[in-house]
């Protein structure tokens, strides 16, 4: 069931109230340096990011926004661009106006805006926000807790007859920070509409318990995401293990996956990988979807491996004309089967499909689309004919035009996405 959250306005993405869980990502380049951090901004735009945080540490950074966002309005690019602000950023804010008026969003991290006038300084982001008329999200880190507020909640604990574990009180303080920066938000006058939540860990049983902790005692938006996922394929997969959880119980209305890119690695994978987590969930749609089985001894051929690269690749060559011409083709299914075994049956689930001869098959290939065999496919030509079939297919099903209008991409330098968000 659909977690209930209000809806918040981000520089024009609409996040929480029932709208789509909103894909972010943040730059790895010096922000003092407009030109390669516009140059990457536009990267993770392109690639499906909706809004896309920055890093603002310094007087040298707020100082950049403003050529940042010129070199972007000359790309054409209006992603909308969140400040990320750690220890100085009622400072920054301040002496910087117009990075604060330019800025989407601001990042407030609650553990390190001060220790003695920790309350006075956050007061002092959240009234520029009021004036601004921006959104903030209170992001906890695990990392980087209120060390005062960690002391009382441990002390507390300690005196109690039965005593929690440490980790579970470490979850309730990171849950109480939360809620305690947001009330503190809303008496300094912010609207709760203007308000998003995070409490991120990097542990992937601390995050689902911590979200669940939250989730029900306040209807801010949840921003969901390991603090640090790590690098490759344990990236990937505790995130994964991580989100999907949370997701499939309605909890999340923005994401982000937190890789670590090998050096010179693509910033953009972790726009990739987060869309492919919504759609493995049935809950957005981004591209078609390729269906391939991973082989066996009855497929020692390469064949249907390089088929599939193959097709992928012009699926994902021909999406941007495509989703401009043909609304909904991010919902097609194709299946690219090795052998007899599972492929005519995965064929028939897919909405078009392609099962090709394993070992000892007859060398023939029969395709479905809709459920049934449409014809059978022979010789060297299967691979550009399966591709004429897809386009015939797309445009037969897709065809009517699709309307475009204002906002209809949340990244305007961006592919279009799902508009409309599914429960499931």
């Amino acid at each position: 069931m659909l977690r209930k959250s209000v809806e918040v306005d981000i520089g024009g993405v609409k996040a929480g109230g029932g709208n789509p869980v909103v894909v972010q990502s943040m730059t790895n380049t010096d922000t003092a340096d407009p030109s390669a951090t516009a140059a990457q901004v536009r990267a993770l735009a392109d690639a499906g990011s909706e809004l896309v945080r920055v890093t603002v540490n310094n007087k040298h950074a707020a100082a950049a926004v403003p050529e940042l966002f010129e070199r972007l309005a000359d790309m054409g690019c209006s992603v909308p661009i969140v400040g990320d602000f750690h220890y100085n950023g009622h400072l920054l804010l301040r002496d910087f106006p117009r990075a604060a008026e330019l800025l989407a969003k601001y990042r407030i991290n609650p553990g390190n805006v001060g220790t003695s006038r920790r309350d006075e300084n956050f007061q002092a982001i959240v009234r520029i926000a009021i004036d601004n008329g921006k959104a903030i999200r209170i992001g906890v880190n695990w990392g980087s807790l209120d060390q005062r507020l960690l002391t009382q909640m441990m002390d507390e604990n300690g005196r109690r007859e039965t005593p929690k574990d440490a980790g579970q009180v470490l979850r309730d303080c990171i849950v109480e920070s939360a809620v305690r920066s947001a009330d503190l938000a809303e008496e300094t006058g912010l609207g709760a509409d203007r308000i998003l939540l995070s409490a991120k860990v990097s542990g992937v049983r601390d995050l689902i318990l911590v979200y669940r902790q939250l989730a029900p005692l306040r209807d801010y938006p949840l921003h969901l995401g390991l603090t640090e996922a790590g690098m490759g394929t344990k990236g990937i997969v505790a995130t994964a293990a991580a989100l999907s959880p949370l997701l499939i119980d309605g909890i999340g209305d923005t994401i982000r996956v937190s890789l670590t890119p090998r050096p010179g690695g693509d910033r953009t994978e972790e726009v990739r990988v987060a869309q492919q987590i919504l759609q493995s969930l049935e809950i957005r749609s981004f591209e078609p979807q390729v269906t391939a089985c991973p082989g066996c001894g009855r497929t020692t051929s390469t064949f249907f491996q390089e088929m599939t690269e193959d097709i992928q690749g012009h699926i994902r060559g021909r999406m941007p004309e495509w989703r401009k011409v043909y609304p909904g083709v991010e919902d097609l299914k194709v299946a690219v089967m090795g052998c007899v075994v599972n492929g005519p049956g995965e064929s028939k689930h897919a909405d078009l499909g392609i099962s090709l001869p394993g070992n000892f098959e007859a060398p023939k290939a029969p395709v479905y689309v809709d459920g049934s065999h449409l014809r059978t496919l022979k010789g060297d030509r299967i691979v550009e004919e399966f591709k004429e079939i897809l386009g015939e297919y797309v445009a037969r099903r897709y065809g009517a035009p699709a309307t475009v209008g204002p906002g209809a991409a949340a990244a305007a330098c961006a592919p279009a996405a799902a508009t409309s968000r599914e429960a499931i």
